[in-house]
C-alpha cells in the first residue's frame, strides 16, 4: 500500500467510528470509499458492528459490497439513510465539494440528499482553497444533444470535454448519461451561481458540485487524521 492509500485507509478507519449498529448507510464510490467499505465489512465480521445495511451509489460499489458479503438494500426499501460515507475530488474550507471523477455523481447526490448526515473521507491532497483548483467539474448530461452544452459552458468560463474511454467512446454512467469534464481557468469563483445556472439548462441532469451536503470531512494526512466540521 503506497503512502496515499495508507492515508486514505487511516481516514476510513476514523470515519467508521461514526457508524453505529443498526444504521442504514449510504456507500460511496471511488478508491477512498472502497477502503471505508472494507473497514465496515471487517467490523461486521468481528462483531464490533451489527445489523448494518448499505445502499450503494454505483454498480461498482454494489459489486464490491457483494464480494465482501456486506448486506445491501435499496432506496425503495429504505428511503431514509442514517449516514453516508463517501469520498470527494475536492473539498474547500466550507466543505463544499467537487465529486464525480469516478462517474457516479448522480447516484451519489441522490443518496447524499436522502441522508441525515454525510461524512466525506479523503486524504489531504483533496483539500483546496477554491473549487476547480485541481479537479475538473463533471456535469452529467443526456446523450441526445450533448454537444449543444459546450458553447454555454464556455460562456460560464469553462472549457468542457466529453469524457471518453481509452477506445475513444463516450463514458456512459450507470444512469445512462454522458459526462462533460469542465475546467475553470481561475477556479469556480461562484459555485452556487454555477450550480444554479447549470441545473436550469435543459439536458443537464446533474453537476458534481455538492454544496451544503457534507456535515463532516475526515481527512488523512502525514500529521494524522483531522475531523473538519461544516459551519452552521
Amino acid at each position: 500500500m503506497n503512502a496515499q492509500e495508507r492515508l486514505k485507509r487511516q481516514a476510513a478507519e476514523r470515519a467508521v467510528e461514526f457508524v453505529e449498529s443498526g444504521m442504514v448507510l449510504g456507500l460511496g464510490t471511488g478508491s477512498t470509499a472502497r477502503h471505508v467499505l472494507e473497514v465496515l465489512a471487517e467490523r461486521l465480521r468481528s462483531g464490533a458492528l451489527r445489523d448494518l445495511v448499505g445502499i450503494p451509489t454505483s454498480r461498482a460499489t454494489e459489486q464490491h459490497a457483494r464480494e465482501l458479503g456486506f448486506p445491501l438494500t435499496t432506496l425503495e426499501a429504505e428511503p431514509r439513510i442514517d449516514l453516508t460515507l463517501d469520498g470527494a475530488d475536492e473539498i474547500d474550507p466550507e466543505l463544499r465539494l467537487i465529486k464525480g471523477l469516478g462517474g457516479a455523481l448522480l447516484w451519489e447526490k441522490i443518496v447524499a440528499s436522502a441522508s441525515e448526515r454525510v461524512i466525506i473521507v479523503a486524504d489531504e491532497s483533496k483539500l483546496v482553497d477554491q473549487l476547480g483548483e485541481k479537479a475538473p467539474l463533471p456535469v452529467e448530461v443526456v446523450p441526445f444533444g450533448w454537444n449543444t452544452h459546450l458553447a454555454y459552458l464556455d460562456l460560464l468560463g469553462a472549457r468542457a470535454m466529453l469524457r471518453t474511454t481509452a477506445a475513444g467512446q463516450p463514458v456512459v454512467t450507470d444512469g445512462g448519461h454522458y459526462l462533460l469534464d469542465c475546467r475553470f481557468e481561475e477556479g469556480i469563483l461562484e459555485p452556487e451561481r454555477v450550480e444554479r445556472e447549470l441545473r436550469q439548462r435543459v439536458g443537464v441532469v446533474e453537476t458534481g458540485l455538492f454544496l451544503g451536503l457534507a456535515n463532516v470531512a475526515v481527512v488523512g494526512g502525514e500529521g494524522g487524521v483531522r475531523v473538519l466540521e461544516a459551519r452552521e
